[in-house]
């Protein structure tokens, strides 16, 4: 950040230009009339606006969210009047800061076209009772301090009292000539320029020069620390059906030779099994490979058809074709594409690698394909977690928006200092936002713990149970020094929130600080708080949202011709990968590295013991429910209370008696659960990450070194294999739990298997018995007996297990002829 003194224009003192003010009137007010003094009439009330109908999103102020910052603007546009051979350059000071336009385009007048913002605070006098608009035929980056009056061209000076003060939806303040005055080469000479007073929601801030933005040596890093928005490109499955080849070997190929297609498009490549060459046809596969493809399709972009042959661990290709993505047919529903052949040209490299070893006379031959561009699916680039949309790629089968998402950053508390700058920890920290398609970036504040932003974004919501994902990120500096490293010019990330929408009510604002907590090879660290406002409003009626809860989450197509699961999470990393090279080429650029991060697809992970614990917590915190009730159970048969069990035997003799009553009173229970648990409901959503359900309160550092290492591990032989060790521990665990599991699945099938004669005969004797008993005993009688059977008293019980017990535990399994 830039700081200087307030500077002294030399030559004689200039006088203040002070801008006229509008009078406004007063309410209740009137001029008097020539031919005396009349009261005022009341005025008619004009009609109130009808309310808008309920499918319009409702408009509300852009800024309401948020808190408003008040700035000086300073806009200046060109002069006239100056010496033709001059470079120059205006200078800005306010309250101490400064700033420079760049160097002048030349034509007609002398080109700028820059505005700029100084933040303002009455409290303090801040930015001072003046401003002082000067130019210089000096280069921008000068010290105007130390130059000579010769490259003083002029100035200006205002007070800053009596700037002009607007709010949108007012009109731009027009520009004015304002004589150049103190210069010592010429007279004359004009500078267009216009100053108000506005707040973050005037539209000339977000291309305005801010004081609290990083100081950069270059006019294209300045820019790159804007707010901005971005939109993700529209991603579409290109599917490839192999179906058979023909016409591709004029000889007998070796015995061990099989035959492959390959498919490529950018930096993905996929390809079909390997399949023996079939001496009496062409091979067949009958397969299909999923890519990833983004709008818009040119002709320059190609998907490439490769045949190879594998011979041993080497392939070799023996011809290709390229189809051209904006030549596919595209579809949106699970009709069937017309086939094609494709001719492909003959490959050389095969010749030569193999013609020696295999006598293989290979040329190019033919191949039986299907492509198409499928719109019916969702191509996600977020993990399943933390997906924010839901639609298909073809526009046409899009739902209506159900409501709005306003957001309001407003800014942050605390920050950590993530680099040392002269001595002193600084962190120039700036928070992006992404819902759907849509990402926000807001303006880089420099040096600055405590930043405040005061942005305010929206978006249309077509499925409430989408989540909205907020990150801060350090900036990295604009200019480095060579010795600094790389790894000092990437965004970091400082932390990251998730709000699911389907917890907000409608029409309510959640404003309050989440911390930011982000997991590092040392352990959970808090790195800030993040003050955020959010508020979701529906523009239907409540019915249009209760009535998406029936609707399937993905698109028709994902459900008539599901994609493999093994294949899900390779297209979400392309996806990922398409999306950010595609936001890289903005201009302003969204860094590479901080889109990476929020889509969770920064680097792969590989085993974490921590989270598999914490998973394993998941679970049991999720069916403690089932422990209580058999917790209850028991204590009700052990006559803990007896008044309870008393109780439950009555209630046992009205079921029975009334079976019709199960379902009301287990339907009933539930809801007076949840009537119960509604005073305890969250009154705030919790986006922030639980360090206590993430089990990261107290973590083994090695579990953690684990969890961060690479994949290929980058540790020592020696670490590699105490970690296999521990690996294969867990590993029998697991491996006897699963043994367990199918013992008892054996058992039972043993039942009628006859494998043991003797308790399969009993087991089919006794259900012969119970057949009999149950058509003769009524079943309400039956439920009785077993009910009081099962709750007698701890007296009449043994110890020893049940005889049902015995008998399950004795029958054989498969796991003695396991080897």
């Amino acid at each position: 950040m830039e700081r200087a003194a307030r500077v002294q224009l030399p030559g004689p003192r200039i006088r203040r230009h002070r801008p006229r003010r509008r009078r406004a009137a007063r309410g209740g007010h009137f001029p008097r009339r020539a031919g005396g003094t009349h009261p005022p009439q009341q005025l008619p009330r004009p009609p109130r606006p009808a309310p808008p109908p309920p499918d319009v999103p409702m408009e509300r102020s852009k800024h309401d969210l948020v808190d408003k910052m008040p700035y000086l603007f300073v806009r200046v546009v060109r002069a006239r009047g100056l010496p033709a051979g001059a470079h120059p350059h205006v200078r800005v000071a306010a309250g101490g800061r400064h700033a420079s336009t760049r160097e002048a385009r030349r034509g007609a007048f002398f080109e700028w076209d820059q505005t700029f913002a100084f933040k303002r605070d009455p409290a303090i006098d801040s930015p001072g009772p003046t401003l002082e608009v000067s130019v210089w035929d000096l280069p921008p980056d000068a010290d105007v301090s130390i130059a000579d009056d010769r490259s003083f061209l002029g100035g200006l000076c205002f007070d800053t009292a009596d700037v002009h003060a607007r709010d949108p939806p007012d009109g731009p303040l027009a520009t004015q000539w304002y004589r150049l005055e103190g210069g010592r080469r010429l007279a004359g000479a004009d500078l267009m320029v216009a100053t108000w007073a506005g707040t973050q929601a005037d539209e000339a801030f977000g291309e305005a020069w801010k004081a609290d933005s990083p100081s950069a040596s270059s006019f294209s890093a300045a820019v790159a620390s804007r707010a901005k928005v971005y939109v993700s490109p529209k991603l579409w499955l290109l599917r490839l059906t192999v179906i058979e080849a023909q016409d591709t070997l004029t000889a007998a190929p070796p015995r061990d030779a099989g035959i492959a297609v390959r498919g490529t498009l950018g930096f993905q490549t996929l390809k079909t099994r390997t399949t023996p060459v079939n001496r009496n046809g062409g091979p067949a596969w009958n397969e299909d490979l999923v890519f990833v493809a983004a709008e818009p399709f040119i002709d320059d972009d190609c998907f490439v058809i490769s045949l190879e042959v594998r011979y041993g661990k080497e392939a070799f290709p023996v011809g290709s074709a390229s189809i051209s993505l904006a030549a596919i047919e595209r579809r949106v529903d699970d009709r069937k594409v017309a086939s094609k052949w494709l001719d492909l040209l003959p490959s050389d490299e095969a010749m030569r690698k193999v013609g020696n070893r295999a006598a293989m006379h290979m040329h190019g031959g033919r191949l039986h394909v299907r492509v198409c561009l499928d719109g019916g699916y969702h191509v996600a680039d977020e993990p399943p977690y933390a997906s924010s949309d839901f639609r298909p790629s073809a526009r046409q089968l899009w739902r209506p928006p159900i409501g709005v998402l306003e957001l309001g950053i407003v800014g942050c508390k605390g920050l950590l200092p993530m680099r040392t700058a002269d001595g002193k920890g600084c962190t120039d920290a700036y928070a992006v936002a992404k819902y759907g398609p849509k990402w926000a970036r807001t303006r880089t504040i420099c040096d600055s713990f405590d930043p405040a932003w005061n942005e305010q974004y929206t978006w249309p919501v077509y499925d409430p149970c989408t989540v909205l994902t907020v990150g801060v990120f350090d900036d990295p500096l604009q200019s480095l020094p060579p010795d600094e490293g790389k790894d000092a010019a990437c965004s970091r990330p400082m932390g990251k929130v998730r709000i699911r929408l389907s917890t907000l009510e409608n029409g309510r604002v959640y404003r309050g600080a989440y911390p930011l907590i982000l997991m590092l090879p040392t352990g959970a660290k808090r790195m800030g708080d993040v003050e955020l406002a959010v508020r979701f409003a529906t523009s239907g009626t409540a019915l249009d949202v209760l009535h998406m809860y029936g609707q399937p989450v993905l698109p028709a197509m994902h459900h008539l011709r599901p994609i493999l699961s093994v294949n899900r999470e390779a297209l979400r990393l392309a996806a990922a990968r398409i999306s950010v090279a595609h936001l890289a080429r903005a201009e302003p650029p969204l860094r590479r590295e901080a889109a990476m991060w929020m889509l969770d697809a920064a680097e792969p992970r590989g085993f974490s013991m921590r989270k598999l614990r914490a998973n394993w917590n998941r679970a049991v915190a999720a069916l403690s429910w089932v422990a209580d009730a058999a917790r209850w159970a028991e204590d009700t048969r052990s006559w803990r209370n007896p008044t309870a069990t008393t109780m439950a035997h009555a209630v046992l003799v009205l079921l029975a008696w009334h079976p019709d009553l199960i379902v009301p009173t287990l339907t009933l229970h539930v809801a007076a659960v949840g009537v119960w648990k509604y005073r305890r409901r969250p009154r705030a959503p919790a986006p922030h990450p639980c360090v206590r359900a993430s089990m990261a309160e107290a973590p083994d550092r090695e579990e953690l070194d684990e969890e961060f290492d690479t994949i290929p591990s980058a540790k020592t032989a020696e670490v590699v294999r105490a970690r296999y060790d521990r690996a294969r521990m867990v590993g029998a665990r697991l491996q006897a739990m699963v043994g367990d599991v199918a013992t008892q699945a054996e058992r039972l099938r043993a039942l009628v298997s006859w494998r043991d004669p003797r308790a399969t005969g009993m087991f089919v004797v006794l259900c012969v018995v119970v057949a009999m008993v149950l058509y003769m005993v009524p079943m309400k009688v039956v439920a009785v007996v077993a009910g009081f059977y099962y709750l007698r008293h701890p007296m009449f019980r043994d110890r020893m297990p049940a005889p049902v017990i015995n008998f399950f535990r004795r029958l054989p399994s498969m796991s003695e002829r396991i080897m």
